[in-house]
């Protein structure tokens, strides 16, 4: 029961072991391509806020996959993000709004104002 706890707050096993790949990854990019995956990582911690771990590792694995393929191609960054970056992860985070706490309140919010409008005279 407390390993369950614990792995609730730090994160399963296999989350940080997907993690640790999904870093290693990256560290094998060129250069370009590291430096903006890495930009784009710390967006996505700050702004994303994903609440479950798995729906994370899942958006990182496949911006790796993105970028790696997109480096094996030759594709330029701005092809890949295109002229406005943020807009480009943003969309790149709709993917994933189930994670996302931000969402988990909506649904909240709208529950709670559901319930008291059925009870309401």
């Amino acid at each position: 029961m407390v390993t369950g706890w614990i792995e609730k707050i730090t994160g399963s096993i296999e989350q940080k072991k997907r993690y640790r790949q999904y870093k290693a990854r990256t560290e094998k990019l060129p250069a370009n391509y590291r430096a903006a995956i890495e930009a784009l990582d710390r967006y996505l911690m700050y702004f994303g806020a994903i609440t479950d771990g798995d729906t994370m590792v899942s958006m990182l694995e496949d911006l790796a996959d993105l970028f790696e393929q997109s480096a094996a191609h030759g594709t330029p960054i701005r092809a890949i993000v295109g002229d406005n970056p943020v807009e480009f992860v943003e969309t790149f985070l709709q993917n994933y709004a189930e994670g996302q706490w931000i969402n988990k309140e909506r649904k909240r919010l709208i529950d709670a104002i559901d319930r008291i409008a059925d009870n309401a005279p």
